[in-house]
């Protein structure tokens, strides 16, 4: 499925679900992981409330989290728990940053 939107730069597609697989999938893969090794999540929250707050808000941080948290967080650890982290703030972000340039983009055009 494909939306098409016009603006003075032309002509720019999105696709929606590529767009809501970014949103969804990392959860979705949380929350299978969870149904089949509770746990590894177990060992790897103290309590079942961090674990949804970052299923929630940080999945791919959580997802990095589970991966490493039970063995210890140590060296290398730290470069896969920034990247999830990076994902999820590029995941935020990215949709601001697109949404801000329709925004301009309307307001710039002329008027009739």
């Amino acid at each position: 499925m494909l939306v098409v939107f016009f603006g003075q730069k032309g002509v720019r597609t999105m696709c929606c679900l590529a767009a809501v697989m970014a949103l969804v999938g990392p959860r979705f893969a949380l929350f299978l992981w969870w149904l089949f090794d509770m746990d590894r999540w177990g060992r790897s929250f103290d309590s079942f409330f961090v674990g949804i707050v970052g299923f929630m808000f940080v999945p791919w941080t959580t997802i990095g989290w589970v991966i490493v948290a039970p063995d210890g967080v140590r060296g290398f650890d730290w470069v896969v728990l920034g990247l999830g982290f990076l994902f999820d703030v590029g995941s935020y972000s990215g949709g601001g940053y697109s949404g801000r340039s329709r925004y301009y983009e309307r307001v710039d055009a002329p008027r009739m």
